[in-house]
């Protein structure tokens, strides 16, 4: 399976703070290399891509400096930018995650790509648990209920490529968790800090 990473946005909620959202230290690296470290040592990934556009251009000299594939989108239309991004990917399925990840690790990511099943689903879609922000003492920017149950989605999904690009309608499948790989992701100052708290605490990238 190809693997996308969105990196492309404005960034807007994080603020003007002169640091690209991708490039924010954590862990002693740009949260993006965590996100391409954790799919790069997944033997069900064989390609990364990283989406980047005029918003992120230190993330995309970053990215090219250590090996990592990019391709310039606009970084104004989410849609859009996943279309260009997945006419060049190959293969009927494709993993799409975002660039802000920082607790995230391969064994979280083959737990994920393990719940899919391709036979039976055209999209698999990361759903945080509300219990996970509780035991981290976080409050969740955003919560939605699925079938009963408090979440928040994370980003992390896999898609059909081909009906995407065809403009179909994708059947929704949920995987459920409670980890904080998925669940700690960085949007604002505030989850910045936390992240960086976390991090700091558990010494190193556990995401358990």
């Amino acid at each position: 399976m190809q693997a996308l990473i969105n990196a492309g946005g404005k960034g807007t909620r994080m603020g003007a703070c002169g640091i690209e959202k991708p490039m924010h230290i954590i862990g002693g690296k740009p949260v993006v290399r965590n996100v391409v470290d954790a799919l790069s040592g997944s033997k069900n990934i064989d390609k990364i891509l990283v989406s980047v556009s005029g918003n992120t251009p230190e993330t995309e000299r970053y990215l090219k400096d250590i090996g990592v594939e990019t391709i310039r989108t606009s970084g104004e239309d989410f849609v859009e930018d996943l279309h260009r991004s997945f006419s060049i990917l190959e293969g009927r399925f494709i993993l799409t995650c975002p660039s802000d990840l920082p607790c995230i690790n391969t064994k979280d990511m083959d737990k994920f790509i393990a719940a899919f099943d391709e036979k039976k689903m055209e999209s698999l879609i990361a759903l945080v648990e509300k219990k996970a922000y509780e035991k981290l003492n976080i409050k969740p920017s955003y919560t939605r209920d699925y079938y009963g149950s408090t979440c928040v989605v994370s980003g992390v999904s896999i898609m059909d490529r081909e009906k995407t690009l065809n403009g179909v309608y994708l059947n929704e499948s949920f995987f459920e968790t409670d980890c904080k790989g998925f669940a700690i992701n960085v949007n604002t100052q505030e989850e910045l800090e936390q992240a960086r708290e976390i991090v700091d605490q558990a010494g190193a990238y556990t995401g358990a």
